[in-house]
């Protein structure tokens, strides 16, 4: 799609290890843009690392937000983020810059396009006593307890699934409604109207897997060489059920420090762990973002090439 006039919001998603956030961060170098994170794990700013968080050097002076805003000791959700996400691209959009959202979670980019539904806030005590449950008897009998109490979000949550158990049964007791009845009314995402207008751009990178499994590979040993061990053993003794203990790596590199697991082993499971998230984010995205303006291209150059040759032509004015 080329639009026949500047986008007011461009998106840019595709798995890890794509290339994104170089990508973003020359789309914003030549349309007077501003980078916004969109990935779920480089909110904390414990894990920069091990996130792949961009540093100072390869940001080249563009402002980026929301990156290392948040504790792995806190549940930073998708409603959290919607909501910080959406005044910082009113912010940008008041300034008369661009926001270029990128990132790799795509619940992000469906909650801008989309919306959220209207969960109300969980009162801290029931909080505090599903996650003590949660921890002390374990993913099975806190499933079984969802079965008792929310039979239709039990039917649909994988029984080892704690952080989403533990989700499902704090809405039940605080609202005694199900997590369901809340999903199923949306308030419309934030970018829907303009959206509508057609001036928001949708970009997916999508390259050949071979070579994006090499990428992942070869991230991983780097982030080794930059201090990714020290970075799991400075985190806190957290609830295990937290979403930052979920980044790609940290289980596998706990467990080599514990002793529990050879360090290559560790290693190993790291790399492939990250192959298969990024197999993951590659058929979500495929399946759920069928109507992005999408390049298989691999090499920065070309898709520049492919987006300012298809999508966004310089030669637009504002």
């Amino acid at each position: 799609m080329v639009f026949p006039v500047r986008p007011k919001v461009i998106l840019l998603a595709g798995p890890t290890a794509s290339g994104k956030s170089a990508i973003a961060v020359e789309l914003a170098r030549r349309l007077d843009g501003e980078i916004v994170n969109a990935d779920s794990m480089q909110v904390y700013r414990e894990l920069s690392v091990l996130t792949a968080r961009p540093g100072e050097d390869e940001m080249l002076g563009i402002p980026h937000h929301l990156y290392g805003v948040a504790s792995v000791e806190e549940v930073f959700s998708v409603a959290l983020w919607a909501e910080a996400a959406e005044k910082v691209i009113d912010d940008i959009l008041s300034r008369d810059h661009i926001p270029i959202v990128t990132g790799g979670t795509g619940l992000y980019f469906r909650a801008l396009l989309e919306g959220l539904s209207e969960v109300p806030d969980i009162d801290a005590e029931v909080r505090t006593t599903v996650r003590h449950f949660v921890d002390k008897e374990g993913t099975v009998a806190a499933h079984a307890a969802l079965v008792r109490e929310d039979p239709v979000m039990a039917g649909r949550l994988n029984p080892a699934d704690g952080q989403r158990i533990s989700r499902a049964l704090e809405v039940v007791r605080s609202s005694g409604r199900s997590l369901a009845d809340w999903q199923s009314a949306t308030r419309p995402g934030p970018l829907a109207d303009l959206d509508k207008l057609g001036r928001v751009a949708k970009i997916l990178l999508l390259p050949p897997r071979d070579w994006l499994y090499q990428r992942c590979n070869d991230r991983f040993d780097a982030m080794l060489d930059a201090g990714a061990l020290d970075e799991v053993r400075a985190l806190p003794p957290v609830n295990q059920n937290l979403p930052a203990l979920k980044a790609l790596g940290v289980t596998p590199l706990r467990a080599h420090l514990s002793g529990e697991c050879p360090r290559d082993a560790a290693v190993e499971q790291a790399k492939t762990g990250t192959r298969q998230y990024a197999k993951r984010q590659m058929t979500w995205f495929r399946n759920q973002c069928a109507n992005w303006d999408s390049t298989n291209e691999k090499e920065s150059e070309r898709i520049l090439e492919f987006i300012f040759s298809n999508i966004i032509t310089e030669r637009l004015t504002p």
